[in-house]
C-alpha cells in the first residue's frame, strides 16, 4: 500500500533504473517528465523521433546531451521503432510522446514487433486524493467500453498482476455497482457477485480480499457500511475499485480530479511490458507519476 506518489517514486528508485523507450519524444512536456524521471533515478531514456527538435528541447529542459536519440521523421515508423526497442529487450517500458494514440497503439499491437500477450488490454489508473491515507487504484476507465463478465475478470487479473509487481500483496478490491443487492435488472451486480464467487473459490490466479456488489459510499466509508447494516472487511481500506463500465470510470476519475483535487497517473496493461499513455494535457509531474507507476508494474524476475 502506498500513501502517496512520493512513496511510489521512492520505491521505484530503490528498485533501480529501468530503460524507457519514448515514441515521438519531440515534445517539451514529455521531455520535462523524462528529465524528472532521470533525476529521480527511475529511468534511463531512449528518445525516438525527430532528432534535431529533440536535441534542441533537451537543452531547454536540462537533459544531458549524452542520452541516446534514435532519429525518425515518420510518425508511424517512429512509433514502431520505439516499440521494437522494448520487444527486442533494449528497453523495459514504453511511453507515448507526440504521436496520435491510434498510431501509437497500432505499433503496440503490431503482429511482428508489438507487445501482444493474448490478454485483454486494460487501463489502470491511480489517484492521490487529499485527505486519504492511501492511493486508490481503479480499472478500467480508459479502454474497455462495456466489458462483459470474462472481460471484467481479465481487467481484474491485469490489475492484480500489476499491483503484485508493485509490492501490494492481497489488496482490498471493491467491485463497484449502484447498490449491494444482486438483481437481474442490474447486470453489473450479477457480474460482481460472480467475480466474488470466483475469488472465494480460489479461481483467480492472484489472491485478494474482494467484496461486491458494493456501492461507492460503502467502499470508502465505514459509517455508511454500518448505517446500511453491511459487515465489510474492506470499507475505508480499499486499494482497487473494479468499475462496471467506461462511463463510470470516466465520471469517477474526473469527479475526483475536478471536485476532489485529486492527482491521477495511469498505464496500459495486458501488454508484455507496461505502457505509459498519458494525455497531452497531463502535466510533466503527472507524466512522471505514470512513469514511476510503469516502472513499478514491470515484471523484473
Amino acid at each position: 500500500m502506498f500513501k502517496n506518489y512520493q512513496e511510489m517514486k521512492n520505491r521505484a528508485r530503490a528498485l533501480g533504473k529501468v530503460r524507457m523507450s519514448v515514441a515521438a519524444a519531440h515534445d517539451e512536456d514529455v521531455l520535462k517528465a523524462v528529465r524528472m524521471a532521470l533525476d529521480e533515478g527511475i529511468t534511463e531514456p531512449v528518445l525516438v523521433g525527430k532528432e534535431p527538435a529533440i536535441r534542441s528541447m533537451m537543452k531547454e529542459v536540462g537533459l544531458p546531451d549524452t542520452l541516446e536519440v534514435v532519429h525518425e521523421e515518420d510518425e508511424e515508423v517512429g512509433a514502431l521503432e520505439a516499440v521494437k526497442l522494448v520487444s527486442q529487450g533494449k528497453a523495459d517500458i514504453l511511453m507515448k510522446g507526440l504521436v496520435n494514440t491510434s498510431v501509437f497503439m497500432k505499433a503496440v499491437l503490431d503482429k511482428e514487433w508489438g507487445l501482444r500477450t493474448g490478454r485483454l488490454l486494460s487501463h489502470l489508473a491511480v489517484f492521490e486524493i487529499p485527505g486519504s491515507d492511501r492511493l486508490l487504484f481503479h480499472s478500467d476507465g480508459g479502454i474497455n467500453v462495456a466489458p462483459d463478465l470474462e472481460q471484467k475478470k481479465d481487467i481484474l487479473i491485469n490489475a492484480l498482476l500489476a499491483l503484485r509487481e508493485m509490492g501490494i500483496e492481497n489488496p482490498n478490491v471493491a467491485v463497484l455497482t449502484a447498490n449491494e443487492k444482486v438483481s437481474d435488472r442490474m447486470p453489473a451486480t450479477v457480474d460482481a457477485a460472480e467475480l466474488v464467487r470466483m475469488n472465494n473459490e480460489g479461481l483467480l490466479p492472484i489472491p485478494c480480499v474482494m467484496e461486491g456488489p458494493i456501492a461507492l459510499d460503502v467502499a470508502v466509508d465505514p459509517h455508511a457500511a454500518e448505517h446500511k447494516g453491511i459487515a465489510s472487511r474492506i470499507s475505508g481500506k480499499v486499494d482497487l475499485v473494479l468499475l462496471p463500465n467506461i462511463e463510470a470510470g470516466n465520471i469517477m476519475g474526473k469527479t475526483l480530479i475536478y471536485f476532489g483535487n485529486a492527482k491521477m497517473a495511469g498505464i496500459v496493461l495486458g501488454t508484455t511490458h507496461p505502457v505509459v499513455l498519458a494525455s497531452r494535457a497531463e502535466t510533466a509531474e503527472g507524466k512522471l507519476n505514470s512513469i514511476a507507476m510503469a516502472a513499478l508494474a514491470l515484471k523484473r524476475n
